[in-house]
């Protein structure tokens, strides 16, 4: 595709757009690439020894393939095997996604381009051509989401007898009901600023939900602007459901934009309304502590931090589609935004909110039904988790199984006299959780708790400063990790006294300690009191909150230290044993790979002859199925009911199976930026489990998106009678009973 101007780009989005067939595949289409130099021969052309492993075309774009990755989840809400309310979470799910990605990723391509410190990535775009081309691709995905929304959804949830009534269709008694919300609810709270001298445009806050009004007359000083902009106030809930008496049996829900938009004259007496139009600005939210700051008061530095990043700098414009040119091209200049900034919406500007829908409406039977996560039997007896540990390795794979043995182990340690100290790393938990709780009450208990909280955990900043002032009250030692390295790694140390000896028992996982996210995500975790490897996540701790040398460790691989460079040893010893003719085989499920190190060794091991599955969740720059490069390794995305979350690493090392799980994904940042921990499975039986459920992903057929060499994925279509789901399978193995 060839580069475009902002002209064109203009152009392009100022006239109508082509409708979109629903059940037209838009996550089909290839990522885009540069322009090849004419002179330049393709790269499936040349022979192995020309070709260079940095070569921009062997990379896809990390945001366009972040962008796939959304789109992936847009097309949950058209898969028929999910209950239709689920559907609609998934609608939501992708339009919260969306949210991030401008925040974020968009916000941040902007700053290179303002701040000229612009920097091509692997794939060797230019992150002006990146920013064209998300612009591209995000509006087909938004008119999609809004036309499944409306023509797919909505209808669907209708029949069940769950409606939204909008105001063109309110009844007498509706009607009276909702002027009487807007009296009593509405009217008091809400600030409607008109424009002029005097009330310049207001600073609105990062999707912050608003009205802009237009008004013909004149106001009581004799002032004729026509513009006023209402900002609907954060407490008011944007779903309101109607009461029984009032309507014809089922659910009713309505928007809060239809509230305010039927009474919009009250909010200005005497003028005429002609227009009232919702919107809403998206800013970048990516904070930015200052490198002084932190040498003084990280906690302090974040905190002040924190309370700008609702005004970053504008990078996205929702409003509602049938908004004039001329208030459209207000907004955009006041944000200082292009048109394909621009953002036309056929519905709610936030549909993340309709997920209130969920507890607003209760329908079980429009939702997936529930299950009881398994527990193994021996951690489910009476004689204790420390007796059960000391006894044996434990491999829990979350939600299909409990969490409930990682929070009683914490509980466990709290109040037990024996227990001399607890550490643990927290990423995201929760201030008032129940592992927030534990680590209270073992504090008060006299314990030496220490705590590693990663305050930079992004939008969970402020949550983690309550975490940490709540624990120091306590009596904790908190310790904020490692200046310019966020600390994601998964521990828990506890240390007990039995008789005259110390026993370390550990917890290691692949997930945060939040039971909510222990429901939605997969992970595992892994709970031993086996010697060397509480040695090593010790020295891992030492590192962590006091100043010593790299601490040399026996099990774990540790980064930014060893683990990468393990990883690379690791697969470098595949392709090694397949040059000699040895069998090889590596299987890496992580949610992002972009490390570029590492995809270059993958590569390599591929040329070798090694067979390479990769599961990847979301973002992969690696290019398979490129002849004599990449046309042994095959790549695949699971989206289902539950957000793939394990890291596992395998390698078949000639016969003798290595497997490490790991909080880290194949990411820069992760291997090289942050504190991450990768752990081996020692037990045979473990080893041949992972294997299991690895093989579980490789031949579902039902939720798998496979990755094509344009940068394309194909939805795997199963033939009759074969239908294999990975998660569905786990589910029936692992949840429903006590092993």
């Amino acid at each position: 595709m060839s580069e475009q101007s902002v002209n064109e780009i203009e152009k392009k989005e100022s006239a109508s757009p082509q409708p979109i067939e629903l059940d037209a595949e838009l996550v089909l289409e290839p990522i885009p690439e540069q322009p090849l130099d004419p002179n330049k021969i393709a790269i499936e052309e040349r022979l192995p020894e020309e070709i260079d492993l940095a070569d921009p075309e062997l990379y896809f774009n990390r945001e366009l393939s972040h962008l796939q990755f959304n789109a992936r989840v847009l097309e949950q809400a058209m898969d028929e095997n999910h209950p239709i309310l689920n559907r609609l979470m998934f609608l939501c799910i992708f339009s919260s996604n969306m949210d991030e990605f401008f925040e974020i990723r968009v916000a941040g391509l902007k700053s290179q381009l303002e701040y000229s410190r612009e920097k091509n990535g692997p794939d060797g775009m230019h992150p002006k051509k990146v920013l064209g081309l998300i612009s591209e691709h995000a509006h087909k995905l938004v008119r999609r989401q809004y036309r499944i929304l409306n023509d797919i959804i909505l209808p669907k949830l209708a029949k069940e007898n769950v409606k939204f009534i909008r105001r063109t269709v309110w009844n007498e008694k509706q009607a009276a009901w909702v002027k009487r919300y807007f009296r009593n609810n509405v009217l008091p709270i809400i600030s409607p600023i008109g424009l002029d001298p005097a009330h310049p445009f207001p600073r609105l806050a990062n999707k912050t939900f608003n009205f802009v009004v237009e008004l013909e007359g004149r106001d009581a000083f004799g002032r004729e602007n026509g513009l006023a902009i209402v900002p609907a106030p954060s407490s008011l809930p944007r779903l309101v459901k109607l009461p029984d008496d009032v309507c014809e049996g089922g659910d009713n829900l309505v928007f809060l934009s239809s509230i305010i938009h039927a009474h919009a004259d009250q909010l200005f007496p005497g003028m005429t309304v002609k227009g009232c139009f919702q919107f809403r600005l998206t800013r970048n939210a990516d904070l930015e502590v200052d490198s002084d700051d932190i040498g003084v008061d990280l906690a302090g530095a974040l905190r002040t931090e924190l309370q700008s990043r609702h005004y970053g700098s504008s990078v996205r414009l929702e409003i509602a589609e049938n908004c004039p040119p001329h208030i459209v091209d207000s907004l955009l200049k006041q944000f200082d935004l292009e048109q394909q900034d621009l953002y036309r919406i056929d519905g709610p500007v936030n549909l993340s909110r309709l997920m209130a829908v969920l507890e607003l409406v209760d329908r079980p039977d429009l939702m997936y039904p529930p299950f009881s996560p398994g527990l193994p039997r021996k951690l489910a007896s009476s004689g204790g988790l420390f007796e059960a540990i000391r006894q044996q390795d434990y491999l829990l794979m979350h939600p299909f199984e409990s969490f409930s043995p990682v929070i009683d182990f914490l509980s466990e340690a709290a109040k037990d006299p024996s227990v001399v100290a607890i550490r643990q790393t927290l990423y995201r938990t929760g201030a008032r959780s129940p592992i927030a709780n534990a680590l209270v009450e073992a504090a008060r208990n006299g314990k030496e708790v220490t705590v590693v909280i990663e305050l930079r955990a992004r939008f969970d900043e402020a949550e983690n400063l309550a975490l940490a002032s709540r624990l120091q009250d306590a009596g904790a030692i908190v310790v904020y990790g490692v200046v310019r390295h966020k600390t994601h790694a998964k521990m828990i140390l506890i240390v007990r006294r039995e008789g005259t000896d110390l026993t370390r028992y550990v917890h290691l996982g692949t997930g945060n300690y939040h039971a909510g996210n222990a429901r939605l995500y997969t992970d595992y975790s892994f709970m031993t009191c086996n010697k060397d490897i509480g040695e090593d996540v010790h020295r891992v701790f030492q590192q962590l909150t006091g100043m010593s040398k790299e601490l040399k460790v026996k099990k774990l691989l540790h980064a930014p230290f060893t683990l990468r460079d393990r990883l690379l040893e690791m697969i470098n010893r595949e392709a090694e044993n397949a040059q000699k003719g040895e069998p090889s085989r590596i299987i890496i499920k992580v949610n992002s790979l972009t490390e570029q190190k590492l995809v270059q060794s993958l590569y390599k091991a591929s040329q070798a002859g090694v067979k390479i599955d990769l599961i990847i969740r979301g973002i992969c720059t690696l290019r398979p199925g490129i002849k004599g490069i990449s046309s042994n390794i095959r790549v695949r995305s699971i989206i289902g009911r539950f957000l793939e979350h394990t890291r596992v690493y395998y390698f078949y090392n000639n016969r003798n199976p290595q497997v490490y799980l790991s909080s880290a994904d194949g990411m820069d940042r992760n291997l090289n930026n942050r504190i991450e921990v990768a752990f081996p499975l020692q037990d045979y039986k473990q080893t041949r489990r992972v294997k299991k459920e690895l093989e579980y992903y490789l031949t579902d057929n039902t939720q798998s998106w496979i990755l094509q060499s344009d940068g394309s994925y194909q939805l795997s279509k199963p033939r009759k009678g074969e239908y294999r789901s990975a998660q569905r399978v786990l589910l029936s193995e692992l949840a429903d009973n006590t092993r």
